[in-house]
Formats: C-alpha cells, sequence, structure tokens
C-alpha cells in the first residue's frame, strides 16, 4: 500500500518551482491559477524572492502548497498517473494536509490557496510578535516533552506542537514559558533543545483566534469527499467526510501536529511506501518512524520521471 504525502512550513525556498514551471504546461497551469486565486503573483516571490518576503506565513504556506500540487499534477498530466489508482492514503504535516486534501480533490485548487493565505494572516495576527516562541526538543519523547512543558508553563502556555518522531517534539507556546521547557530539558536529558525561527506560536492555545477564523472561512467553502481517505494531523486516523474534514482543519490550528503517530498508524494500515511530493523534508522523517518503509521525494522533473517509471 502506498501513501502520497505532502510537506509543512519550513520547506519552502527561493527558486522553488522554477524548473517545473519551464517544463511543464501543467505546472505553470497550477502556478497562474494559485496568482489569480490570491490576486498576487505569488509565483513570482517563489522564483526570486526576497526570502524574506516567501518566509512570510502568508505567503509560504500557498507556495509550500502550490509547488507540491505542481509536482502532483505533472506527475498526473504527463505521467499518465491518477493518486487515487496509486494512493491508498494522503496526508499531510500541518499546513501539507491541506495541500493533501487538494490532491485528492476535497479542495479545489483556487479555494485552498485562498484558505492557506487565510490560514496564514490569522495566524500571524492571532499573537503579537515578540510574545510567543517555538523550539525543538532533540532527543525527547513526546510524553517527555509533555511533562517538560507542563512544568515549564507556570500559568502561561506551553504546549507540545509537532510530534515528529525520531526523538523530535516542537514545542509551542508564550516566549518566557518557551524558554523555562528549554531550560527544564537540559536538567532531564533532553540532548538539545533549539530555539525555531518563526514568526509565531503555532499549534498551540494562542492560536485560538485564527482557528475561530478558519471555522468561519471552511464553513462557506465547498468540502467534497476526498478520492482517498486523509490521516489528520490531530487525530491520526483517517477521514473522508467533509464535515469531519473541516472540523479537523479547525482544530488543527491549535492541536498536536500527531505525525510520529500518524506514520506508525498508516504502517500498521499496511502503508509500506511513502512518496513525498514538493520537498525532501518528510521522507527522512518517516524512515525514522518506520525504518523498514520505503520513501521517494519528488521535487523536480528527473525525480517525476524516475517515479513514474517505477509505477
Amino acid at each position: 500500500m502506498r501513501a502520497f504525502i505532502f510537506p509543512g512550513q519550513g520547506s519552502q525556498a527561493v527558486g522553488m518551482g522554477v524548473e517545473l514551471a519551464a517544463a511543464s504546461t501543467a505546472a505553470r497551469a497550477v502556478f497562474e491559477e494559485v496568482d489569480d486565486a490570491l490576486g498576487q503573483t505569488l509565483s513570482r516571490i517563489m522564483a526570486e524572492g526576497p526570502a524574506d518576503d516567501l518566509t512570510l506565513t502568508e505567503n509560504a504556506q500557498p507556495a509550500i502548497m502550490a509547488n507540491a500540487i505542481a509536482v502532483l499534477r505533472v506527475l498526473e498530466g504527463e505521467g499518465g498517473i491518477r493518486l487515487a489508482d496509486k494512493a491508498d492514503f494522503v496526508a499531510g504535516h500541518s499546513l501539507g494536509e491541506y495541500s493533501a486534501l487538494c490532491g485528492a480533490q476535497a479542495f479545489d485548487l483556487a479555494t485552498t490557496a485562498r484558505l492557506l493565505k487565510l490560514r496564514g494572516q490569522a495566524m500571524q495576527a492571532a499573537v503579537p510578535v515578540g510574545v510567543g516562541a517555538m523550539a525543538a526538543l532533540l532527543g525527547a519523547d513526546f510524553a517527555l516533552a509533555e511533562s517538560i512543558c507542563a512544568d515549564a508553563a507556570e500559568g502561561e502556555v506551553c504546549q507540545a506542537a509537532n510530534d515528529n518522531g525520531g526523538g523530535q517534539v516542537v514545542i509551542s507556546g508564550h516566549k518566557a514559558a518557551v524558554e523555562r521547557a528549554m531550560a527544564l530539558s537540559k536538567e532531564r536529558g533532553v540532548k538539545r533543545a533549539i530555539p525555531l525561527p518563526v514568526s509565531a506560536p503555532f499549534h498551540c492555545s494562542l492560536m485560538q483566534p485564527a482557528a475561530d477564523a478558519m471555522a468561519d472561512a471552511l464553513a462557506k467553502a465547498n468540502v467534497r469527499a476526498p478520492l482517498v481517505p486523509v490521516y489528520a494531523n490531530v487525530t491520526a486516523a483517517p477521514a473522508s467526510s467533509p464535515d469531519e474534514i473541516r472540523d479537523l482543519l479547525v482544530r488543527q490550528v491549535t492541536g498536536t501536529v500527531r505525525w510520529r503517530e500518524s506514520v506508525e498508524a498508516l504502517w500498521a494500515a499496511g502503508v509500506t511506501d511513502y512518496v513525498e511530493f514538493g520537498a525532501k523534508v518528510l521522507g527522512p522523517m518517516v524512515k525514522r518512524i518506520a525504518p523498514d518503509a520505503n520513501t521517494v521525494s519528488i521535487v523536480t522533473m528527473a525525480d517525476i520521471e524516475a517515479f513514474a517509471a517505477t509505477l
């Protein structure tokens, strides 16, 4: 069995999509449709930068999605491959869940782009700059990270935001609480605690205003049943009902990205092959969780051609 998987924030890079757009009308069509949907030339920021503009959450989120969907559309259009025929499930890391749903046709491309633009804006606006922070704990399992967060909170917010597996857990919350958690980590045997260069504390309860904004937007959005089930971040379980998908995406804004559990559940369901679209981030992460998994990350035309030849 096979899962198509889609990366999250941090996988953006200036120049993303340039080679695909030059080589493929299918890729160009994706970038043009996203530009039209957003009323901005996001494709130019992706191609030329500056990096600071691409890194802005409201640009990075739709850009990462557009790049991943462009890779998928080239594979489908020029490789003659249908997602529904070659994938049993889809999944994505944080914003990548939207890419997964778009790939599985639960959302159309324009809707996905607009939702992610709004999601980025709402997440940025939820917490004033400097109030929140995130950090990666390396060499910590999820239970240890949760215990550290609970002890460091001291009345503030400090939560495990991303359970990435392989001993990597990202924590999120008030800046002072995250700093206390980093200090506690050293005392409790965590190998390293690294502050992350992010503009807001994602996937914690401080994001509730963004969750409210997404609830309003998703209530109005056209959501169809996906071609194959999506493994949701907040439950690490498959979902296919439009109403359930709306609810899960709202909960995802403040909830933990349960990526380790999602991969473990996919593996337990019989998924041995994992195909990442648009970056080379999740493939290595999957291998740390399920060492016997077969992983491939598809970014370039050469990657697409090589993968298509294996099907």
